[in-house]
């Protein structure tokens, strides 16, 4: 089993992916014009928050010092995502396409975790968590592909 360190480092990981969803999500569905896409992105965003606490938890419990924050490509995600929904005049295609490619990005980030050896308990949330994840990106790809976006 890996030792305690890289188990942390790999949580943190994780819950910088989650807080950038969080904060991407949160940001999409403020500038989303549908109530169905802000209702859907406003609980991802809460959903992303929840998920970053329980590994925080997981990280305290391990005896690491948890992430605070979410990734400098998430930072740099967020910004353009803001960019181009005011250069859109908010177009919820526009906006679905880069929350698809966000959740694509959270969705490496996850599989990349599951390749390192965990505790099962710790392993048990993470695949959980992919799975939600893997749902809310497949859900977002389906809409974004009803909407004639990036076809």
């Amino acid at each position: 089993m890996s030792g305690n360190s890289e188990v942390i480092s790999t949580l943190n990981g994780l819950i910088s992916a989650c807080r950038d969803g969080q904060h991407g999500f949160a940001t999409a569905a403020d500038a989303a014009e549908s109530a169905e896409l802000k209702s859907l992105f406003t609980t991802y965003s809460q959903q992303r928050a929840a998920f970053a606490g329980e590994l925080r938890d997981e990280v305290r419990r391990l005896g690491g010092e948890a992430a605070d924050s979410g990734s400098v490509t998430g930072a740099v995600h967020r910004g353009w995502m803001e960019v181009k929904a005011a250069a859109t005049g908010r177009d919820d295609a526009s906006i679905l396409e880069e929350c698809e490619r966000g959740e694509g990005a959270a969705l490496a980030s996850y599989r990349s975790a599951l390749g390192v050896d965990m505790p099962a308990g710790v392993r048990a949330i993470v695949e959980r968590q992919f799975t939600e994840v893997k749902q809310a990106h497949e859900r977002i790809t389906s809409m974004r592909r009803a909407s004639g976006a990036g076809a």
